[in-house]
């Protein structure tokens, strides 16, 4: 499992690469892979401080997007 959420990490990585700031809802659904191994990888993204996640405004989701510093 450790290997399936690494290598969904590292598509979630060049997605957002590509896509810039999206809600976490477009992650979901443009991503081919279980909702549960994405948000494990959103979180292993985030602890290792590569992504950074944002509340919507709407107060609805959230927004995800690579650290930029």
């Amino acid at each position: 499992m450790i290997m399936e959420i690494g290598i969904t990490a590292g598509e979630i990585w060049k997605y957002l690469e590509r896509t810039g700031q999206v809600p976490i809802e477009h992650v979901y659904r443009d991503i081919a892979r279980q909702r549960e191994i994405i948000l494990m990888s959103i979180g292993w993204l985030a602890r290792e401080g590569h992504i950074v996640l944002i509340k919507g405004k709407d107060g609805g989701g959230y927004l995800v997007s690579l650290r930029r510093d």
